[in-house]
C-alpha cells in the first residue's frame, strides 16, 4: 500500500499514488490522509488549525474562479514535536459552507470526504504541481531554516467531474522530503 513513511534517517517519503483514496484517508477514524499516514507508521500526528475567511492569493483565486472571500484552512502539521509541513487550503465559501468544513475538526476523512458527501466529489484524481522556491521569512522561521533557503512546495488542485475547482491546497515542506509518483507507460 502506498503511503508516507519516515525512515530511520528521518527522510519523509510522500507516496502520492493512493494517499487520497477514501479507504486510506478514513482508515481507523483518521481525519485525512496525513493523519492516517502518520498513524500508520506509528507516529503521533498533530495539526494546529486556523480557519478564516479572506481573499485568496491571485493565483489561487484564478484557479478557484472567484474574487470573493474563500475559506482558508491554515495548518501546521507535526509528527510529535517535529514540524513536517505548512499547509494552506483554499475552498470557495459556498462549498465550505455546504460541506461543513469552515471549522477546525472536519471529521473522519477530512475535507475531501465532507465535500464528497455534500455533492462536490473530486472524483478519482487530483493534480499536484511540485516546485522549488525560496521560502518566505515566515516559512523559514517556522521550519527552522536559514533565511533565503529553498523549500519544496506541492500545489494540490481538486476539481469536480464538471470541472469546477473546489480545493487548492498549498503544501510547504520542511527539510528531508522525497516524493514518489507513478507515471502511466501506455
Amino acid at each position: 500500500m502506498a503511503s508516507n513513511t519516515i525512515g530511520n534517517d528521518g527522510i519523509i517519503l510522500r507516496d502520492a499514488r493512493t494517499r487520497y483514496r477514501a479507504d486510506q484517508r478514513e482508515e481507523n477514524g483518521a481525519r485525512g490522509a496525513y493523519d492516517a499516514e502518520i498513524r500508520r507508521i506509528g507516529g503521533a500526528p498533530r495539526t494546529d488549525v486556523e480557519v478564516r475567511r479572506e481573499a485568496a492569493p491571485s493565483d489561487v483565486a484564478a484557479l478557484l474562479g472567484t474574487e470573493e472571500n474563500v475559506v482558508v484552512r491554515a495548518r501546521k502539521m507535526y509528527d510529535g514535536e517535529r514540524l513536517i509541513q505548512l499547509v494552506n487550503t483554499y475552498v470557495p465559501s459556498d462549498v465550505a459552507d455546504a460541506a461543513g468544513i469552515a471549522q477546525e475538526d472536519t471529521g473522519v476523512g477530512g475535507i475531501i470526504s465532507r465535500m464528497r458527501e455534500a455533492g462536490f466529489d473530486q472524483g478519482s484524481e487530483a493534480t499536484e504541481d511540485v516546485e522549488l522556491r525560496t521560502a518566505t521569512d515566515e516559512e523559514a522561521s517556522a521550519l527552522g531554516l536559514p533565511s533565503g533557503s529553498s523549500v519544496m512546495t506541492i500545489n494540490h488542485v481538486g476539481s469536480t467531474a464538471g470541472g469546477r475547482v473546489v480545493e487548492v491546497t498549498q503544501h510547504v515542506l520542511g527539510p528531508g522530503w522525497k516524493l514518489r509518483f507513478a507515471a502511466p507507460l501506455v
